[in-house]
């Protein structure tokens, strides 16, 4: 069956975030996409529906037995394929028609939660969800759903029923073969029973302060002194809620707060930081991109920032490696450096501190915990397939060039993509084999 709306809605919200702290919190920017799907491998109750429909209650004394839901097989709409030529339709594309009105004028924000009954369809008739058919309305912030829904449901009241013609650019994207996901135009029908405000938290307040991008904050503490530049590293603290009040990230938790160049930081975060003083702590809503309207509650505070250390020297063979380099069945090569003390070596499941730096076969550098000052702790089996192997080969005070193919790293080069692609050149020294 297609996942339900619950599901994708934690995804959407906790997702992003985790990526855009993750590499902060770990001290080290290169593993970030593994980080990120073994965190939320370890924590699951993130991608959670809340449907419990398999849980059984503890034996009870006989009772009446209480009404079920009343289940209904929705009906193919015959105009699913495109738009009547009487629907509303937005800016944006989105087209739309009255099927039944609803009562009064109150209408959802993005920041609410509601509550409907729906069903989905492709444009050749294909049902993929319904919670009509599952007899269970669903409950969702309007924020954490695909925009064609945040778009259209703000346009309701409660009570009324409407259909959607939703565009593949507003939806899933186009279809792909082989994927469970819906794709191209969609049309849903949906009835808005009701509107749940969001906690008065989760919204800006009336005469809050803007960052030139349009970040809304309010000043909790001043700080004294300049404020950090472009190529500063920062060391901040960072609380994040979502629109609902759940706690998904809290650097306050960590043994030590984050330290990241500045200019490293996503644009928004990165602005609001470059704006504070030393000492200075701000509430801040933060848009998330995967939910228009909606937000990110965040309380950050600069700790302290300077000036980055010089860069490491792009190693001579960085493009490729030496005939000397030791090889393994992977396809990884490595050569020392600078020989280590002790024949203990990490394994997979230990966490270890290290120093590095990163290139690409270009010698561009992309990552360097050097240039931070501020050495990087991380889970071995939580990175990259080429670090978790090869730093198992080093002992501590090893020095260590690697040259990792990029079937061990992110992959081919992408255009536009965020990560480095292809074969790249890594130093590591491995200060310490971090004690459980």
């Amino acid at each position: 069956m297609f996942c339900t709306f619950e599901t994708r809605i934690v995804r959407a919200v906790d997702t992003r975030l985790l990526a855009w702290m993750l590499s902060a919190t770990m001290k080290i920017r290169i593993p970030t996409p593994l980080m990120t799907a073994a965190l939320l491998a370890a924590v699951p109750n993130l991608a959670l529906s809340e449907d419990t429909s398999d849980v059984k209650a503890p034996a009870a004394e006989p009772k009446e037995e209480a009404a079920q839901p009343v289940k209904q097989m929705p009906v193919v709409p015959s105009d699913v394929a495109a738009a009547p030529d009487d629907a509303e339709k937005t800016a944006s594309g989105l087209a739309s028609k009255v099927l039944k009105a609803g009562t009064g004028d109150k209408k959802p924000t993005a920041a609410d939660t509601v509550t409907v009954h729906y069903t989905g369809w492709t444009t050749d008739g294909k049902q993929f969800d319904s919670s009509v058919e599952r007899g269970q309305p669903a409950s969702f912030p309007l924020g954490g759903v695909i925009k064609g829904w945040t778009e259209g449901l703000q346009l309701m009241v409660e009570g009324e029923k409407r259909r959607f013609w939703i565009p593949e650019g507003l939806a899933y994207g186009p279809k792909v073969e082989g994927s469970p996901r819906p794709g191209g135009m969609l049309c849903f029908d949906v009835e808005l029973l009701g509107i749940k405000a969001a906690p008065e938290a989760a919204k800006p307040p009336e005469g809050a302060e803007k960052t030139a991008s349009g970040v809304a904050y309010k000043l909790v503490k001043k700080g004294e002194g300049e404020k950090p530049g472009a190529g500063n590293i920062v060391t901040f603290h960072f609380t994040g809620k979502t629109m609902e009040g759940q706690v998904v990230q809290d650097t306050r938790t960590q043994p030590a707060p984050p330290s990241v160049p500045l200019d490293k930081l996503p644009p928004e975060l990165g602005e609001l930081l470059g704006g504070m003083a030393a000492g200075e702590q701000r509430t801040c809503w933060l848009p998330e991109a995967s939910i228009p309207g909606g937000f990110i509650v965040a309380d950050i505070e600069l700790v302290s920032y300077k000036a980055p250390a010089p860069a490491p020297a792009v190693p001579e063979d960085v493009a490729a490696a030496p005939a000397d380099a030791e090889k393994t069945a992977s396809g990884l090569a490595s050569k020392v450096l600078k020989a280590g003390e002790g024949k203990v070596k990490p394994k997979a499941s230990d966490t270890v501190r290290v120093h590095y730096s990163g290139w690409e076969t270009d010698g561009k550098m992309f990552d360097s915990s050097v240039t931070r000052g501020e050495p990087a702790e991380f889970p071995l089996g939580g990175v990259i397939a080429g670090w978790t192997e090869g730093v198992q080969l080093m002992v501590v005070g090893e020095k260590r060039r690697f040259w990792i193919p990029e079937g061990l790293a992110y992959g081919p080069k992408q255009e536009g993509g965020g990560n480095p692609g292809g074969m790249l050149c890594f130093d590591v020294e491995l200060l310490e084999i971090v004690a459980p």
